[in-house]
C-alpha cells in the first residue's frame, strides 16, 4: 500500500464524495474555513492505485509553547474495519507529527461506539480513547440525531413526524412566517440573533467573521443560509451543510421574540426538503446530550430533533494518539480553564450589551 501527502484536490474531493464516511469536516472546503489552521491531506493506495482511504489533517501551533496539536475531525474516511488501510494513514500522520513537533494526533471518528472492531484496530495501534462524556465537552458531539431520507418523498417524511410537529410546521405556515434563503449580506443579522441564542441558551458563538467566511468557502455549492421572516423581519435561521449523500443542520438560531410562531420547525422542514431534493441518504441533526434524563437543561435539545423521528446516534468520540504526555496533560487542564474563563467573559459580555439596548444606555 501506498499513502503521501496529496495536493491533488479533485482527486481527493471525489473519492471523499463518494465514500459512505465521506464527512464535509474532511473537506478541502472545510480547511479552508480553518484557515488559521495548516492542512494536510493523506491518502492512501493499494496496488492497483485505487484510494482505499485519506485523512485531512489541520495542524496548528500551541500558544507559549513550541509544539502543535493535529486534528482529524471524523476521519479517518475509510472502512472501519480495514486494518491495514488505517495503519497506513497512521504511520504517515506520524510522520507529519515529526516535521511539525506535534504532540497529538486527535481524531474524531463518524464510528458509532458500539464497532468493538474498530476501537480494537485503534487500541492495537497505540490510540487512548478518552472519557465518554455526554454532553458537549468535546471538539464535536459524541451523540447525534439522525434522519433517514434515503429514496423518500418529502410526504412520507413528513407524515412520519411526530403529529404536534406537524402541527407546528403548518402553524408556522398559517401565522404567515416566510423561509428564504439568505445571501452573505444576511449574516450579521443572523448572527445578532444567533448571539440572542447563546446568552439564552448559555454557549459562546462565534464571531460574524468566521460565519462569513464559511460562507465565502462552502456557499452555494455546500451551504445554506435558512432565514425566517415574520412581518419583514428575520426571527430565526439555520445553516445547513451539504457534502455528498448527506447534509448536516449546523448551527440554529432564534430571536426572543416571536417564538410562539414555531419558526425553527419550518425551517428545519426547508432543509430537510433540500436534502430530499437533492437525493441524500442521512439527513443529520448534529449534537444531542447523552443524558436522557427529561430533568437534564440539554434534553430540550434532543426532544426537539426526536419529534422529527430519527434515530440516536453514540459515536466512539475522540481518540488519541499521544506523543508528547506531559504537554498533552498540561494543554489538556489548560483548555478546560480556558473554556471555562472564556464562557464567562462572553456571557458577561452580551449580557451587559443585551441590558444596555433594553434600557437605551
Amino acid at each position: 500500500m501506498k499513502t503521501y501527502i496529496s495536493d491533488n484536490i479533485e482527486e481527493y474531493k471525489e473519492f471523499l464524495l463518494s465514500h459512505p464516511k465521506g464527512h464535509f469536516m474532511q473537506s478541502p472546503e472545510w480547511a479552508a474555513v480553518k484557515s488559521e489552521w495548516t492542512s494536510k491531506i493523506i491518502i492512501a493506495k493499494d496496488d492497483n492505485g485505487t484510494v482505499k482511504g485519506a485523512m485531512n489533517i489541520l495542524i496548528r501551533k500551541i500558544p507559549f509553547l513550541n509544539y502543535t496539536m493535529m486534528l482529524s475531525s471524523r476521519a479517518p474516511v475509510c472502512d472501519p474495519h480495514d486494518a491495514e488501510t488505517i495503519k497506513a494513514l497512521v504511520d504517515k500522520a506520524k510522520e507529519l507529527a515529526r516535521q511539525h513537533k506535534s504532540y497529538v494526533l486527535m481524531l474524531e471518528p463518524d464510528v458509532e461506539k458500539e464497532d468493538r472492531e474498530f476501537e480494537r484496530i485503534l487500541t492495537d495501534l497505540g490510540f487512548k480513547i478518552k472519557s465518554q462524556t455526554k454532553n458537549f465537552e468535546g471538539i464535536n458531539p459524541r451523540f447525534v440525531y439522525r434522519l433517514d431520507v434515503k429514496n423518500k418523498t418529502e410526504d412520507e417524511l413528513l407524515m412520519s413526524f411526530h403529529q404536534k410537529w406537524r402541527y407546528n410546521i403548518r402553524l408556522a405556515q398559517r401565522k404567515g412566517v416566510e423561509i428564504k434563503i439568505g445571501t452573505r449580506d444576511d449574516i450579521p443579522e443572523f448572527h445578532k440573533i444567533m448571539v440572542e441564542t447563546g446568552v439564552r441558551d448559555n454557549f459562546v458563538t462565534r464571531s460574524v467573521e468566521y460565519f462569513q467566511k464559511m460562507y465565502d468557502c462552502m456557499a452555494p455549492e455546500h451551504l445554506r443560509l435558512y432565514l425566517a421572516y415574520y412581518d419583514g423581519k428575520i426571527i430565526a435561521g439555520t445553516i445547513t451543510i451539504m457534502y455528498g449523500k448527506k447534509c448536516w443542520y449546523l448551527y440554529g438560531a432564534s430571536g426572543n421574540e416571536h417564538r410562539n410562531l414555531m419558526a425553527s420547525y419550518l425551517l428545519q422542514w426547508e432543509a430537510i426538503k433540500w436534502s430530499v431534493e437533492k437525493g441524500c441518504d442521512i439527513y443529520d441533526f448534529r449534537g444531542v446530550s447523552g443524558d436522557l434524563d427529561e430533568k437534564n437543561p440539554l434534553y430540550g435539545i434532543y426532544r426537539f430533533k426526536k419529534g422529527f423521528n430519527g434515530y440516536l446516534v453514540e459515536l466512539i468520540g475522540e481518540v488519541d494518539y499521544i506523543f508528547n504526555k506531559p504537554v498533552y496533560l498540561l494543554v489538556e487542564k489548560g483548555f478546560k480553564l480556558f473554556r471555562k474563563i472564556r464562557s464567562k467573559i462572553y456571557m458577561l459580555k452580551h449580557k451587559k450589551e443585551g441590558q444596555n439596548e433594553n434600557t437605551g444606555d
